[in-house]
Order: C-alpha cells, then sequence, then structure tokens
C-alpha cells in the first residue's frame, strides 16, 4: 500500500475551518486567560466547545455514531495540528489530553454498558476524564512494570488502594480510569487491570493539584490516593490482568496525537518569530537579514516539515495495523518533542524581550507548555532506550553461557 500525501478535500476543509475558528474565537479566548486553565472555569470549556458545535469543527477524531468527523489518524494530524495552533484549541474541539486518549480507549475496550455510561457523554463534552497510571517513586512512572496500586476481589467486586499523582484533568473530572496491580508485585510484567472510578466513589480523595511549569491542561495535575476504595465487577475495563496490554490501545496513538497538537504550537512560535524578524530593524537591517536570525528561522523550518512528516508516516504505520508502528510511535514522540522545543526556544531568542514577556507575546506562556512534552507520555531516554533496544534485536547474536565478550581485549 503506497503511503500518500495529498489531504483529503474533506479533511483540508475541516482543518480550515479549524484553523479560522481557532483564529477568530480560541485565541481571544486564550488571550483573556493567559492560558492558564488548570483552575478555569467550567463556563469556558462549555463556551469554546459551543463555539466549535457551531463552527462544525467539534470531535473531529470520534465515529459519526458518537457525534464526530470519523477521521483516522492520517486526517486527524492535519485537523490537530491546527487546532494546536492555540493551546486551547484542542479544548474546545474536544480532542485534548487525556479525553480523547480515554475516549479512543473506551470505544475499542469497553463493553456497551460502559461505553453507554462513560463514554458518550465523554464524547458530548458533557464528562471530563482522567487516566490514574503514574505514581509517585518507587511507583510506576517511565517504567509502567514498577506498578504499586493494588486491586483485591471483595464480595461484589474489588477494593482499590495505591498513590496516583501527575494525574492530567484529575481536577473535576467525572470518571478516572485506574491502572492497578491485580496478580504478581512491582516489577512482573503483567498482572496489571483498568479500573472505571466514578467521582465521589468513597475511598478516592485528591490531595491537591500539583504546581507544574504548563497551565493548559484543564483540571491541572492531580494527585490522588486510593484507600479501601471499592467498585463493583461491572467497573474492570478490558479483561482482568491484561491492563498493560489493553493500555497500548491508548497510548501510541494518544504519544502521536500529543505530536499533532504541539507542531501546531510549534508553527504559532515560528509564525511570531517570523513576523517580528520581518518588521524589527536592527543593526542598519531588518533581523530577518541577518544571517543569524535566518539560520535560526531557516533550522526551525527544518524541524516543523521533518516533524511533520514523521507524524504523517507514524499515522500511516497506526492506521494500517504496520508492526513497526510502535517503533515509529517513540521515534516520533522523541523528535517532535525535543524539535518543538527547539523552534519555541529559537522563536524566543529571536524575539528578545518580546519572546519572554508573557502579557505581550505567546512564546513565553509555549515555552512552558511545550517542555514538559519531553517527559509526559514516556521521557524521550525511554523512548530512546526502546528505540535501539529494537533495532539492535534482529542482530543480537547468542553468546555461550557464561561468555562476558571481547570488550577491552
Amino acid at each position: 500500500m503506497p503511503i500518500q500525501f495529498d489531504v483529503d478535500p474533506s479533511v483540508a476543509r475541516l482543518a480550515e475551518a479549524t484553523a479560522e475558528f481557532v483564529r477568530d474565537v480560541v485565541i481571544p479566548a486564550e488571550r483573556e486567560c493567559g492560558g492558564s486553565v488548570h483552575d478555569a472555569p467550567h463556563a469556558l470549556r462549555e463556551t469554546l466547545q459551543k463555539g466549535a458545535r457551531e463552527a462544525g469543527v467539534f470531535a473531529p477524531h470520534l465515529p459519526e455514531r458518537w457525534g464526530g468527523h470519523g477521521l483516522d489518524l492520517r486526517g486527524q494530524a492535519v485537523v490537530f495540528e491546527a487546532a494546536g495552533y492555540s493551546v486551547l484549541g484542542p479544548l474546545a474541539l474536544n480532542c485534548a489530553a487525556p479525553d480523547e486518549g480515554n475516549m479512543h480507549l473506551l470505544e475499542k475496550v469497553a463493553t456497551e454498558e460502559q461505553q453507554e455510561r462513560y463514554l458518550r457523554p465523554l464524547a458530548a463534552g458533557e464528562y471530563r476524564s482522567c487516566f490514574a497510571m503514574t505514581e509517585p517513586a518507587p511507583g510506576a512512572g517511565a517504567d509502567p512494570r514498577a506498578l504499586r496500586t493494588t486491586a483485591v476481589r471483595v464480595p461484589g467486586g474489588w477494593r482499590i488502594d495505591g498513590h496516583k499523582w501527575f494525574i492530567t484533568g484529575a481536577g473535576g473530572a467525572d470518571f478516572t480510569i485506574v491502572m492497578a496491580r491485580t496478580e504478581g508485585g512491582p516489577g512482573s510484567p503483567g498482572g496489571a487491570t483498568m479500573f472505571l472510578v466514578d467521582a465521589g466513589t468513597p475511598g478516592m480523595r485528591i490531595v491537591r493539584n500539583i504546581d507544574t511549569l504548563d497551565e493548559s491542561f484543564f483540571g491541572g495535575h492531580g494527585e490522588i490516593v486510593f484507600e479501601n476504595c471499592v467498585v463493583a465487577e461491572e467497573q474492570v475495563l478490558g479483561q482482568v490482568d491484561r491492563g498493560f496490554e489493553n493500555a497500548q490501545v491508548r497510548l501510541g496513538p494518544a504519544r502521536l496525537t500529543h505530536c499533532m497538537r504541539w507542531l501546531g504550537s510549534a508553527r504559532r512560535a515560528q509564525d511570531v518569530a517570523l513576523e517580528h524578524a520581518g518588521s524589527r530593524e536592527a543593526f542598519g537591517s531588518l533581523l530577518g537579514d541577518l544571517g543569524m536570525v535566518q539560520q535560526m528561522l531557516a533550522d526551525s523550518e527544518i524541524d516543523i516539515e521533518a516533524s511533520r512528516a514523521l507524524i504523517w508516516r507514524t499515522a500511516w504505520e497506526l492506521d494500517t495495523g504496520s508492526r513497526v508502528a510502535a517503533q515509529f510511535s517513540s521515534v516520533s514522540k522523541v523528535f517532535v518533542a525535543e524539535a518543538v522545543g527547539r523552534v519555541v526556544d529559537r522563536s524566543v531568542q529571536i524575539c528578545g524581550a518580546l519572546g519572554i514577556s508573557a502579557s505581550d507575546a505567546p512564546l513565553a506562556r509555549l515555552i512552558r507548555e511545550v517542555r514538559p512534552f519531553r517527559i509526559y507520555d514516556g521521557p524521550s531516554e525511554t523512548h530512546r532506550f526502546a528505540i535501539a533496544r529494537r533495532v539492535v534485536k534482529p542482530y543480537r547474536q547468542s553468546r555461550p553461557a557464561g561468555s562476558a565478550g571481547s570488550a577491552g581485549s
């Protein structure tokens, strides 16, 4: 099957409508709140999503059955980039993390009853959700096998006990998808199960909203404690002891959709830098005519185009069920996260004092927002480890037992 780079006309029209909506509606709202929505009132989200529905751009990623446009990942790549031009664009379209990834997971793994109870209101923007896997050290983080939260059978269901933190969107979420260990212990490769826990369930307590560098995730990043939190048998999401496996349904595409959205932010940063370089005079010429500035602008264009190409290629691999999709997902996550950071950083440098003014340009806000991306959804170092392990595997030769190799000989 050939890889094609032409954009379907219907997708192109939706992306154009999204760009117009973001420019005319979302960016003014972003300026008004300064991009900080950790503790924003629900009215802001409701207003933006109402506007997205009226503009015909709401839920591009969802099947028509759930009120969306039914785009595959290749189509999402084009539209999500347009939405990401503002840090609030994905929120307005209801395709922001973590809800977007949770919708995909529920569509693929949940029972029909669970879909009606959780996916339908989530898809409509009536609910918000979060995904609780990350734990304080020595618990699950970059290595999910370190999972320490437990779930044990009790009459009629399961009792969950554990400690989670950096749970995006936890504040005000209507339900939480919790990863807990039902078999084995920390370090075991399997034995995890996902549970749907409604807000207000006894034994589940949000300790705090963690004060982080980024501020554009609605509901912030919460710390949650589960103590004798009992849920019914029908709250199991997917199969018991297959939580890690089922979570991959969510995590692979979710890494890529993060890349799509942040690429939009990189384009915005580059546009700000280009506008400034084309109008600011210094040393007897426009900034854009100075060689060092030209090099930074050119390098940013290269990073943006290379990121887009990687995203589109990875979307194709995922859409077609390729056996190398996981490898491309890791490659994209590392490259795009770092490339986006480079683009925004260069834009700040080109704009000088304007670049670090939070009230006069979006760059100071963007640099705070994109830096954590090199950590979220797996730090770059973890993905590099996985990439190298996959490429070395076919070349790994068996060694005699007890062999120390030839290093140093």
